[in-house]
């Protein structure tokens, strides 16, 4: 597939809404118990762990800093503690370019924090303690960073940061301009597609994207097809549904491409390879590729990263986005 050349031209300013989060990777030894697909930690015992990575994570903190690479003037908005994670997550974000100005800082309280059991293949366990993430909604949430911005890219939320929707609605109501990535989550997929809020955001979107039980459970069916013509009809101008090894599935126009994985990758740890796969998708769009194109970024930003320790050691930059776009050894088909 012949790539696109972009057209020269202002920076886009980005601007991602959501979480971020200081991980603890512990990579585990080979062998360590596991029973009908569960990690068996006994009580009292002890197993020794391989290596001990950390990392800053989170989907705003990842979508913000893998954007700021591609070349856009992104910035985060989200919520950090005035802890060491905090101070640590708003220097890296500072160190990739981003703009942590619409950030909140809560005093006296602890930034969301993960520790991530990491297995053999790449799989996971993720301990998760929200923290400060539950403070995101409509009295913190800078309204005003909107109006300049893009690209907007809203990851998932957790249940007290939905109120901020309305506020979201509000501010885009009108700009077409605007494009609006959403990868929805937790409490706005337990809503479904027919809750007000949410069917008032997928009309202004640009890219959906979900994995496979994420489209299923957010439609209430259990066809991906069906789910795929729910969507379609409730408004995004481009739907992207990931499969883990059988790739992902985009939708615009009423056509459906498929798009497969990379062969041959090497995967040493799958966390963030969404929210890679999510950031390479808004690129290709936001800046005018096809989306058979922007599904091949996403794929090739996906792939690098699970390759990599972490959510965002792997993520691409501009200049290695457009020569693996060039060099690309898949190609995305038409779905008849």
């Amino acid at each position: 597939m012949e790539i696109k050349q972009i057209r020269k031209r202002p920076a886009l300013s980005s601007l991602s809404i959501g979480g971020a989060t200081y991980d603890l990777f512990l990579e585990m030894q080979e062998g360590i118990p596991l029973k009908e697909n569960t990690i068996a930690l006994a009580i009292g015992g002890k197993l020794p762990v391989k290596r001990v990575v950390e990392c800053t994570g989170g989907g705003a903190c990842n979508t913000s800093v893998g954007l700021s690479r591609l070349g856009l003037r992104a910035g985060f908005c989200g919520i950090v503690g005035s802890d060491q994670w905090g101070e640590k997550l708003l220097t890296t974000l500072m160190n990739e370019r981003v703009n942590v100005t619409p950030a909140t800082i809560v005093e006296g309280e602890t930034s969301s924090f993960s520790i991530i059991l990491t297995l053999e293949g790449g799989e996971r366990t993720i301990l998760y303690a929200p923290g400060v993430n539950e403070h995101l909604h409509d009295v913190t949430f800078d309204t005003e960073s909107i109006h300049s911005t893009d690209v907007l890219y809203l990851n998932h939320l957790s249940e007290t940061a939905c109120a901020i929707e309305d506020d979201l609605i509000e501010a885009i109501i009108g700009r077409p301009e605007v494009h609006l990535t959403w990868n929805p989550g937790g409490c706005q997929i337990a809503e479904g597609i027919d809750a007000n809020s949410k069917a008032a955001i997928l009309k202004q979107t640009d890219v959906l994207l979900l994995n496979r039980e994420e489209a299923l459970a957010f439609t209430r069916s259990t066809d991906i097809d069906d789910a795929f013509a729910l969507l379609e009809r409730a408004g995004p101008k481009h739907i992207c549904i990931t499969d883990g090894k059988n790739g992902s599935i985009g939708s615009s126009q009423g056509k459906r491409f498929h798009c497969p994985v990379l062969p041959d990758v090497d995967v040493i740890e799958t966390t963030g390879a969404g929210d890679a796969f999510g950031i390479g998708v808004t690129w290709g769009c936001a800046t005018g590729l096809s989306l058979q194109e922007s599904l091949m970024a996403g794929t090739l930003n996906a792939a690098s990263v699970v390759g990599r320790i972490g959510a965002q050691a792997g993520l691409l930059t501009t200049t290695q986005m457009r020569e693996r776009l060039s060099h690309c050894p898949i190609r995305v088909s038409e779905i008849n």
